[in-house]
C-alpha cells in the first residue's frame, strides 16, 4: 500500500529505481522489522479485549531465555529486530513474501536493531533506549565486536559445539543455536549497561509487514523529500500514512540521511511514536477484524521469553499512557570508529550506564519560573528543556532575584541533577516544601544558559547533526508517543 497523504494528494508518484545488484547483504534489513515490537507492548497494557488474551498465547513462540526478573527496581524488556528470513517458529518465508518485502537472500543470524526498554515498577512511564547496529561492545566469550553480531556467535557457537557430540535433528539444532544466540545477546546488553534484562521480545521480518497493515497502517512525518535505491524509500515530504513494504523502506533508509546509521534510529523512533499512536488513539482493539489479524501477525512474527507472565504484565501497566513512553539513542563517542571489523560505533559504557540510571528523572515535572526582566524568557526555557524530553509543568513569572538555582523534592535529586546540566550547570538544593516528583527552576539575572540572551553552544555541541560525545537521540532527536515527529 502506496502512502496515503493526509493532504489529500492525488495521483501515483513513480516507481522506485530497480535496486542495483549488491554482493553483499542489504543494509538494515533488521533495523525495519524491530519497530514493530511496540505494537504487541502497547497490545499487551492497554486494556483490549482480554477474551482474546488465550488465543494470543496459544500460538506464540517462546524461547528459554533470561533468569527471570531481578528485583531492581525497573522491568528492562529487550526489543530485538532479526534479519530473518523465517517466521517465528523457523518456517522459512515464502520466495514470493520475501519479493514483495524486497528482501534479498541472507542467511546471516544478525540482530541490526536492539532496544532497551526502561520501565520503573511504578509503570507510569518508559524510556526505550537505541543501540545502533555496529556499536563496539565486549561480547562474552568472544572479545570486542559489534554489537549486531552477538547474537550470530552464540548461535553458531552452540550448533558447532552440539554437532561435535554427533549427528543432530536440523529442526533441534536451529532451536538450540536460537536460543544460545539469545542468551549471548542478553549478556552482552547486560554487560554493556549494567541492567539486568527481565524479559525478551523478538519480531522477524514477515511480521513487520503484516501488524503495520493490521493497525490499518503508520503515521510518519518527513521535513524533506526521500527516495533510496537501496531500500526502496520513495517518499514526498509532509505527514503521511504507511504500511506493508512502504514502512520497511521507511525505517531502512540509511542511504542519504546526514548521519546514516544514526539518522536510521531517528528513523524507527519516530516510527513507533506514529505505531503508539495508532493503537492507542484509533479503533484498533475495538475492531474485531483488526484485532484478529494483529493477534495472527504476533503469532506469525513475535518470540517472547517463557518466564514473561504478559498478562501481570498488562495489568500492571495498562494505566501507561501513550505520551509517556520516550525513545533515546544510548551516548555515543565516536560514530565512524577504525576498528579491525572495520567502522564501528565507539561508545563508553559509563556513560551508557549513566544514561540509563538517570532515566527516571525525565519523569519528574519541572517548573520554570523566569525572575528576570527578559520577557519570554521562562518559555524559552521550557521549550528547551521540553526538546531533551523533560516534562514541563507551570511556566511563569516571579520575584526578581540575581542568582539560578534549581529546586528539587527530596525524591527527586536526580532530575534535578538533569535539568541543571542541560541548563548549562546551574546550582541545585534541596527544598522540602515542594511535592513529591516536582523540580523548579529559578531564572536569575545571572542565567546564561541555553535560551538565554547572547547564548552561545559549547563546542562539540550542534543542534542539527551529530558531534563526538552528543547522543545522537538528544535534543531535537528526542522523541515520545506524545506527537509524531518531522524527521529526516
Amino acid at each position: 500500500m502506496r502512502p496515503q497523504h493526509d493532504t489529500g494528494a492525488a495521483g501515483r508518484r513513480p516507481a522506485p529505481p530497480r535496486r542495483p545488484v549488491r554482493r553483499h547483504r542489504p543494509a538494515g534489513t533488521g533495523a525495519r522489522v524491530a519497530v514493530t515490537l511496540l505494537s504487541a507492548f502497547v497490545l499487551f497494557v492497554t486494556g483490549y479485549a482480554w477474551s482474546n488474551y488465550r488465543h494470543l498465547l496459544s500460538g506464540l513462540a517462546t524461547s528459554d531465555v533470561t533468569d527471570g526478573a531481578a528485583a531492581d527496581g525497573a522491568t528492562d524488556i529487550l526489543l530485538v529486530g532479526m534479519d530473518s528470513r523465517t517466521d517465528a517458529h523457523g518456517n522459512p518465508l515464502p520466495a514470493h513474501v520475501l519479493r514483495d518485502l524486497h528482501a534479498g537472500a541472507n542467511d546471516a543470524a544478525l540482530t541490526d536493531t536492539i532496544i532497551l526498554l526502561h520501565i520503573p515498577n511504578d509503570g507510569t512511564s518508559a524510556v526505550g533506549f537505541s543501540f545502533p547496529r555496529d556499536t563496539y561492545v565486549h561480547i562474552p566469550g568472544h572479545g570486542q565486536h559489534k554489537i549486531n553480531s552477538a547474537y550470530g556467535r552464540g548461535k553458531d557457537a552452540a550448533i558447532a559445539s552440539q554437532q561435535r557430540r554427533g549427528p543432530a535433528d536440523p529442526a533441534e539444532l536451529q532451536r538450540l543455536g536460537a536460543d544460545a544466540g539469545r542468551k549471548l545477546l542478553v549478556r552482552t546488553v547486560e554487560g554493556l549497561t549494567g541492567v539486568s534484562v527481565d524479559h525478551y521480545a523478538e519480531v522477524n521480518l514477515l511480521g513487520f509487514a503484516r501488524i503495520t497493515e493490521a493497525v490499518g497502517g503508520v503515521p510518519v512525518c518527513l521535513t524533506a523529500p526521500a527516495r533510496d535505491s537501496y531500500s526502496g524509500a520513495n517518499f514526498p515530504a509532509g505527514r503521511q500514512t504507511i504500511s506493508g513494504a512502504d514502512a520497511l523502506a521507511f525505517v531502512r533508509q540509511r542511504h542519504g540521511l546526514p548521519r546514516g546509521d544514526l539518522d536510521r534510529v531517528v528513523r524507527q523512533q519516530a516510527f513507533l511514536a506514529g505505531l503508539a499512536q495508532t493503537v492507542l488513539s484509533s479503533d484498533v482493539l475495538a475492531n474485531p477484524a483488526r484485532l484478529r489479524a494483529l493477534i495472527t501477525s504476533v503469532q506469525e512474527s513475535v518470540v517472547l521469553d517463557r518466564d514473561w507472565d504478559v498478562h501481570a504484565f498488562a495489568e500492571r501497566l495498562r494505566d501507561l499512557a501513550g505520551g509517556a513512553v520516550r525513545f533515546t539513542t544510548i551516548p555515543v563517542e565516536d560514530p565512524a570508529y577504525e576498528t579491525p571489523d572495520g567502522l564501528a560505533v565507539r561508545v563508553d559504557p559509563r556513560k551508557v550506564r549513566a544514561a540509563i540510571e538517570v532515566a527516571p528523572a525525565a519523569d519528574a515535572v519541572t517548573d520554570v519560573l523566569n525572575a528576570t526582566r527578559t520577557s519570554g524568557l521562562a518559555q524559552r526555557v521550557h521549550t528547551e528543556l521540553a526538546r531533551h524530553g523533560v516534562r514541563v509543568g507551570e511556566v511563569g513569572n516571579t520575584t526578581a532575584r540575581g542568582t539560578s538555582v534549581v529546586r528539587h523534592a527530596p525524591d527527586s535529586a536526580d532530575a534535578a541533577a538533569r535539568v541543571a546540566e542541560l541548563l548549562g550547570g546551574l546550582p541545585t538544593e534541596r527544598d522540602a516544601t515542594l511535592p513529591g516528583g516536582r523540580v523548579q527552576v529559578l531564572i536569575g539575572s545571572d542565567y546564561r544558559g541555553p535560551a538565554a540572551p547572547r547564548f552561545a553552544p559549547p563546542r562539540g555541541v550542534v543542534f542539527d547533526g551529530f558531534r563526538s560525545g552528543q547522543a545522537p537521540g538528544a535534543g531535537a532527536d528526542a522523541i515520545t508517543t506524545a506527537a509524531i515527529p518531522c524527521v529526516s
